[in-house]
C-alpha cells in the first residue's frame, strides 16, 4: 500500500543522492579546449614595447595570432589531450630583430606541441618548449 511518509522518505533520499553525484561530477566545460577564446601568453614584454602574445582561437580551430612583433594565421586540431598546430604565414612588422627572432620561437614551440592541458583560466601546450595561456575573461 502507498504511505506519504514512505514517498517522502524515498524522495528525500533520491535527492540526497542526486546532490551528492552532482558533487562528484567535475566541471568538464571549465575544461576543455578553448575554442572561441582569446588568450595571453604568460611571459613578460619584449624590452621596448608593452605587447604580449595573444592566441585567438575560434569555434572551428582557425587561429589569430598576435605576437611581440608579427601577426598571422593558423589551424589547430584537438583530438582528446592531443594537439596540433600548423602555422600559416606571419606578417612582419618593423620591429627589432631579437622580437622577430622570440615570435619565431613562440610559433616553433606552438608547431611542436603534442599536448594540451587546461585549469580554469590556464591553458597549457606541452612539446620542447611548455608554453602556458591564460584566457582572457574581461
Amino acid at each position: 500500500m502507498f504511505s506519504a511518509t514512505g514517498f517522502l522518505r524515498q524522495a528525500a533520499a533520491a535527492a540526497a543522492l542526486a546532490a551528492v553525484a552532482f558533487a562528484a561530477i567535475p566541471a568538464c566545460a571549465d575544461d576543455g579546449f578553448p575554442f572561441g577564446f582569446e588568450m595571453t601568453l604568460e611571459a613578460a614584454p619584449q624590452g621596448g614595447s608593452k605587447r604580449i602574445p595573444t592566441l585567438e582561437i575560434g569555434d572551428n580551430g582557425e587561429a589569430r595570432l598576435e605576437l611581440w612583433c608579427k601577426a598571422g594565421k593558423g589551424q589547430f586540431s584537438v583530438a582528446g589531450n592531443t594537439v596540433i598546430f600548423v602555422p600559416g604565414p606571419l606578417q612582419g612588422r618593423d620591429c627589432p630583430p631579437a622580437r622577430a627572432q622570440a615570435d619565431d620561437e613562440l610559433v616553433a614551440a606552438l608547431s611542436e606541441a603534442a599536448t594540451w592541458k587546461r585549469r580554469g583560466d590556464l591553458v597549457s601546450f606541452i612539446g620542447a618548449r611548455p608554453l602556458r595561456f591564460r584566457i582572457n575573461t574581461n
